[in-house]
């Protein structure tokens, strides 16, 4: 045993020599990979503080304490996951919580203690920590950085990243593995793994900055540019473009009525349908042209190679026409998409990018007031009208503040033409400067301008309160906007109010609707009608016969009247067709048990004709025109009975 024991001690020696130098090389190049993955974690850092400055809107108020806009919350949404970053959190300068990347958005808990932020992270620098992860909900290793978040110089806050590292660190150990084995043998072989392992991280670092560069300059939902990516285009190619040589344009493109189209097949279809927009907008253009999407429903184009403006309405009629065809909806059901375009030239309308993108949407604006579907290039009296419309909403807003507008009520008759029944009310504005402004103009002006809601509130209530002080047989009809029915209940509750506060019955109280209405929520209109109905007030169908699908709405719901377009009194007695459809109209609301209005009546032969077919009731010029409140056809009667009395 003792003599044994020189040969195993200098074995313990010779093997203590051996791997202690080995154990101070394997401890040297396990620091140098644990360093190795810090860096590479601390670029990537850099990297995402500098996308969230940059591509997060209102980063600033998020820091400050504020919930995301949506954008903005899609934006922090789609970085997680992405390039291994799993976990992270947003702090304000003073190391105060503000949001946490599980709970985008939602109010982080008051009382949370500050995080201790180091001093050389507030200077600008950074501060990460390897951890290994315990458990399944964590990586098996993961680094934890601290970085600064600034606009420019200025510090807005602080951002602690938690990104997988297992893959990095497990080339890495790997790798540095293996020089160990063959530090000694094969300097070579160490330094060609160095290098493989430089190369794959920084494959890895460009595909994660790749994706960020991406993110940055895409909608992440249809996948075209952004708006800042767009601008940047366009910057670029007004630079780029020569007097003499192509031009290029601007195109803005506007789905109709998308909200709509929304609200009745949900947010899911929407974005569907976003992204088929898109891929079809994207299929008409030619290589080097580009597209983008500035906002919900808005797209915009820039077209390079334009040689007139007939290439410009040429793309416009393409983009039409490639919307054309249906889409199809998860259930087989099919809707059709239109949009308007407005465009803008370089050099004849502009050549700043900022001029041409606002002439772009002014002429927008102008193939939206011309209907659906339509298609407007700028146009320099473009700019005075608009002006000019800008001012008359100012001045309608105020109207409404102030009290300025006025009812007036034409008188609704029987058909005998001797018996007042009641009065519609209509909506007056005698403008300071203009004199009265014709009703067709500012009541779509106030729909165009959100005013619609507020106009029609005034309307109801001010109709009620008047109309209480009338004669108890005279009933008074007042014209609700579908703007009116676009929050839930909200209608059926302002009626009541306006029937309470005026004390009018509700059987005096007749709201008229148009067909244009029911085109939208159906379902939602109609219960909101029965509401209403409920209440005791009576409901009208106005225009009647001027849209598609008016009959199919009769039985539907039990209105109590339908009034006769204008368009078809005018023509009476002049074209068979037409009395043959108006005596048809009143003969099948008769049998549903509904009464009949005609409008516009303004001759001795249109008015016989409409007591010859059995209508109801009527109006216009021959019988009474719309009149203020204190010239009603009921107090000039009263005013002749005394007269008679006296006499």
């Amino acid at each position: 045993m003792l003599k044994r024991w020189p040969k195993t001690r200098h074995l313990m020696v010779w093997l203590a020599l051996t791997l202690l130098p080995l154990g101070v090389v394997l401890r040297c190049i396990d620091h140098l990979a644990e360093r190795h993955v810090t860096l590479d974690a601390e670029r990537d850092a850099t990297s995402w503080a500098r996308h969230v400055a940059s591509n997060v809107p209102d980063i600033d108020l998020v820091f400050m304490g504020d919930l995301p806009s949506p954008n903005a919350q899609n934006q922090l949404t789609a970085m997680r996951g992405m390039a291994g970053l799993f976990h992270y959190r947003l702090f304000d300068p003073t190391g105060r919580l503000v949001l946490v990347s599980e709970s985008i958005g939602t109010p982080t808990p008051a009382g949370l203690p500050a995080l201790a932020v180091p001093a050389a992270v507030l200077a600008g620098g950074q501060h990460t920590v390897i951890r290994h992860g315990e458990g399944a909900s964590l990586p098996a290793v993961f680094s934890e950085t601290l970085v600064a978040v600034k606009h420019g110089h200025e510090l807005i806050g602080v951002m602690e990243l938690q990104v997988d590292q297992t893959d990095r660190a497990a080339v890495t150990a790997t790798s540095f593995g293996l020089a160990a084995a063959i530090s000694g043998v094969a300097l070579g072989g160490v330094l060609a793994l160095g290098l493989l392992l430089w190369r794959r991280g920084a494959a890895q670092q460009q595909a994660a900055q790749e994706r960020l560069q991406y993110l940055g300059r895409h909608d992440l939902l249809t996948g075209a540019r952004n708006r800042s990516s767009f601008h940047e285009a366009l910057g670029q190619a007004c630079d780029a473009t020569r007097p003499g040589g192509p031009a290029l344009a601007v195109l803005h493109v506007d789905i109709d009525q998308f909200k709509q189209l929304n609200d009745a097949h949900g947010q899911d279809v929407g974005d569907l349908l976003l992204r088929a927009v898109s891929d079809r907008l994207a299929a008409v253009l030619r290589r080097g042209d580009v597209l983008a999407r500035l906002g919900a429903d808005r797209f915009a184009v820039l077209q390079g190679g334009v040689l007139a403006s007939s290439d410009v309405t040429h793309l416009a009629k393409r983009i039409s026409d490639a919307l054309q065809p249906a889409h199809v909806l998860p259930g087989g059901a099919e809707v059709t998409v239109t949009v308007c375009v407005g465009a803008a030239l370089h050099g004849t309308d502009g050549t700043a990018p900022e001029m041409l993108s606002q002439r772009a949407e002014q002429a927008l604006l102008r193939a939206k007031s011309q209907g659906l579907g339509s298609y407007s290039l700028y146009d320099a009296a473009l700019d005075q009208a608009l002006q000019d419309r800008r001012v008359l909403t100012d001045d309608l807003r105020q109207a409404l503040a102030q009290g300025a507008l006025q009812l007036h009520y034409q008188p609704l008759f029987d058909a005998s033409g001797r018996r007042l029944q009641g009065y519609e009310a209509l909506a007056r504005w005698p403008h300071p400067t203009r004199g009265f402004v014709p009703p067709s103009e500012f009541i779509a002006l106030a729909e165009q301008s959100g005013l619609i809601d507020g106009l029609g509130r005034w309307v109801l209530h001010t109709a009620c309160r008047e109309a209480a002080g009338w004669p108890q047989g005279l009933t008074v009809a007042v014209n609700l906007s579908p703007a009116q029915f676009k929050r839930d209940g909200a209608v059926v509750a302002e009626v009541q109010a306006a029937l309470a506060a005026s004390g009018l019955p509700a059987a005096r109280l007749e709201l008229e609707i148009t067909e244009s209405l029911l085109m939208g929520d159906t379902e939602d209109v109609l219960r909101a009608l029965k509401a209403l109905q409920s209440l005791g007030t009576r409901i009208a169908m106005d225009d009647f016969g001027t849209g598609y699908s008016s009959l199919s709405y009769l039985w539907r719901f039990p209105f109590d009247k339908v009034k006769i377009d204008r368009a078809f009194t005018q023509r009476l007695g002049r074209d068979g067709k037409v009395d043959l459809i108006v005596r048809s109209i009143i003969s099948l609301a008769h049998s549903l048990a509904m009464r009949v209005n005609a409008e516009g009546v303004e001759t001795e032969a249109q008015y016989e004709a409409l007591r010859r077919h059995g209508c109801d009731e009527l109006q216009g010029f021959l019988l009474g025109r719309p009149q203020p409140t204190e010239r009603l056809a009921h107090l000039e009667a009263r005013v002749e009975q005394v007269q008679e009395a006296v006499v």
